[in-house]
């Protein structure tokens, strides 16, 4: 039968497909075999990860105190004793990672109307803020009782106070019914009066070495004393923020290249410049929350919004293609990470959200970088591809063999900022594929 069918069709045996070239195919329009997806994503895709990365969360850190020895729940906190202890999960409730997370939950119940994203940072700082009174009172008398909030009421470094403190004045000023003003106030005053300074009101460490400045640190002070310059409306929490970004700036940022080194060493004659990714996502990051409650008259505000603007710049120079950045920014041979991709992605779209630069220029890369982290929460809602914890170092090996986690615990706000802050864009701007590109509409200019 194969035979007859050849034998009627001696017309269709002999074409043979049009040869493409130049002249028979659009090739302009063949699809590229990205590595990410490209395009606009949809509200509801970005919704679908936001609520993956919740359902993980929110069994994995559960908000109860238990007995250590019984693993029996304490509700009754006149009950406390020593071996109350917070119910054992993935992370801890009270790190700066989670502070981060608190704030990034917070975005997400705004943007997407969610409330259980609201619920989960308000369960948890009210359960700290209820546990605060009874571990302050022991602390008068024993300063070395175990506390499953020690870092909360005598906190070591700046890493203990800023993130969660500016999360619970976001959650207070956001309608929070807690007590959790003592708390902050202690946070506060640590970071204004206790934390060690340059001469110059510089705030640093003295580790690695004396007299050290680490780019990180100006997110885990600067948006807690914006946020307390809010609260209070007293302008010396705002001078102070103002000059945080002023100094570590005129020490730290490479102009030429439009990038932070990680740290400074007062005492070293050369200064190694290492472009630590995620402490670059530390430092825009901060300068879009200070911008969001800094007073426009107050004096350093163009100035605050000047260094941003460069930042951003610069890092837009150094996306990947596949939109994620790498480890060392300017050092295309390190591994693409995480964390430090999302807090750019949530950085700059806040930024064109809020119109601090220029949205027709940056729009595009934006939703790349969200594209690329979207691949990295699994199933199960984990954050793949994130750098743990990392300190300060002056030799490459340090930071290209840094190794990756999924329970890094420093993946999870930024993602959930970042996709809240992408669904804020994608419902105030609109986009087309233009040509192939993705373009915004110019007419939404």
């Amino acid at each position: 039968m194969g035979l007859l069918l050849s034998a009627s069709l001696p017309a269709m045996a002999q074409t043979k497909p049009a040869k493409a070239n130049d002249i028979t195919t659009p090739l302009h329009l063949l699809q590229p075999e990205y590595p990410t997806p490209y395009g606009k994503p949809a509200v509801e895709e970005v919704t679908k990860v936001l609520n993956r990365v919740y359902t993980y969360l929110e069994a994995v850190t559960p908000a109860k105190v238990i007995n250590s020895k019984t693993k029996a729940e304490i509700i009754d906190f006149k009950k406390l004793n020593a071996d109350a202890i917070f119910a054992p999960g993935d992370f801890r409730l009270t790190s700066y990672e989670w502070g981060v997370t608190y704030a990034g939950m917070l975005l997400a119940g705004e943007a997407t109307g969610d409330k259980r994203f609201t619920e989960y940072t308000n369960k948890r700082l009210k359960l700290i803020a209820d546990l605060a009174p009874h571990y302050l009172a022991q602390l008068k008398t024993n300063p070395q009782a175990p506390s499953p909030i020690k870092s909360v009421l005598t906190p070591d470094a700046l890493d203990d106070a800023g993130a969660v403190c500016a999360a619970m004045i976001k959650a207070s000023r956001s309608g929070l019914k807690a007590d959790l003003r003592p708390v902050i106030d202690n946070y506060i005053n640590y970071i204004s009066n206790k934390e060690f300074r340059l001469p110059d009101g510089t705030l640093a460490r003295n580790r690695p070495q004396p007299n050290t400045l680490w780019l990180d640190d100006l997110f885990m002070s600067v948006p807690a004393l914006a946020q307390m310059g809010k609260l209070t409306g007293e302008r010396k929490y705002y001078d102070d923020a103002v000059k945080q970004v002023q100094q570590f700036s005129q020490r730290m940022f490479n102009k030429e290249k439009g990038v932070y080194m990680h740290g400074w060493v007062q005492a070293m004659d050369e200064h190694p410049q290492f472009h630590w990714a995620r402490a670059n996502g530390w430092g825009v990051m901060t300068m879009v929350e200070l911008l969001d409650v800094l007073p426009k008259d107050h004096p350093g505000y163009q100035g605050v919004l000047a260094q941003l603007q460069a930042h951003i710049k610069g890092l837009a120079a150094y996306q990947d293609g596949t939109g994620f950045w790498h480890q060392l920014l300017d050092r295309n041979d390190t591994y693409l990470e995480t964390s430090a991709t999302a807090i750019y992605a949530y950085s700059i779209a806040r930024a064109i959200n809020q119109g601090y630069v220029d949205k027709l220029a940056y729009a595009p890369m934006t939703l790349l970088a969200w594209n690329a982290v979207a691949t990295k929460v699994n199933q199960s809602g984990g954050v793949e591809g994130t750098c743990v914890g990392t300190g300060m170092g002056f030799d490459p090996a340090f930071y290209y063999y840094r190794p990756i986690n999924v329970y890094a615990a420093h993946g999870y706000g930024p993602v959930l900022l970042a996709g809240a802050e992408v669904i804020n864009l994608l419902k105030k701007e609109a986009f087309e594929i233009n040509d192939s590109s993705l373009q915004l509409k110019a007419a939404t200019r």
